[in-house]
C-alpha cells in the first residue's frame, strides 16, 4: 500500500510539472504576437514624431525668411529645440541657422544687431558650448 502512495505521488508531481511546462510554453507561444504588436507600435509612434519633427524643419526653415520679427525669432527658437533633442538633425539645424546669417552679413558697427540674429548667435554660441563639454 505504501508503495502505491509512493507511485501516486511521484506520478501526480510528473503531471503537474509537465502541465506547468505546457503553461510556460502556452504563454509564450500567446505573449510573442502581442510582443511584436507592441514593438511594431512603438516603431510606429517613433516614425509620426520623426514625420511631425521633418514637418516642423521644414516650416520653421521657410518661416526663417518672414518679414515679421516674432515669425521669426518663433522659427529660430523651433530649431534650436530641433537641434537639442534630435542629435541627428543638430547638424542641418545649425548649417542652416550659419547660412542665415552669411546672408545676412552687414556691418553693424557700434549698432546690436537685430534680435533675430541675436538669436542665431546665441543658438549658435549654446551649439558650440555644448560641443565643448566633456562626455561622461
Amino acid at each position: 500500500m505504501q508503495t502505491w502512495i509512493l507511485v501516486s505521488k511521484i506520478v501526480r508531481n510528473v503531471g503537474l510539472a509537465l502541465a506547468a511546462f505546457g503553461g510556460v510554453i502556452l504563454a509564450w507561444w500567446t505573449l510573442t504576437p502581442e510582443r511584436a504588436q507592441a514593438s511594431s507600435a512603438a516603431t510606429q509612434a517613433e516614425l509620426a514624431r520623426r514625420t511631425h519633427v521633418t514637418e516642423l524643419f521644414n516650416r520653421a526653415a521657410g518661416q526663417l525668411g518672414d518679414e515679421r520679427l516674432e515669425v521669426r525669432l518663433a522659427a529660430i527658437y523651433v530649431l534650436r529645440e530641433i537641434g537639442r533633442d534630435f542629435s541627428d538633425l543638430a547638424n542641418p539645424v545649425f548649417e542652416l541657422l550659419q547660412a542665415i546669417l552669411r546672408e545676412r552679413q552687414a556691418d553693424y558697427r557700434d549698432l546690436d544687431p537685430p534680435v533675430d540674429v541675436q538669436a542665431i548667435m546665441a543658438t549658435l554660441r549654446m551649439r558650440i558650448a555644448d560641443d565643448d563639454k566633456p562626455v561622461a
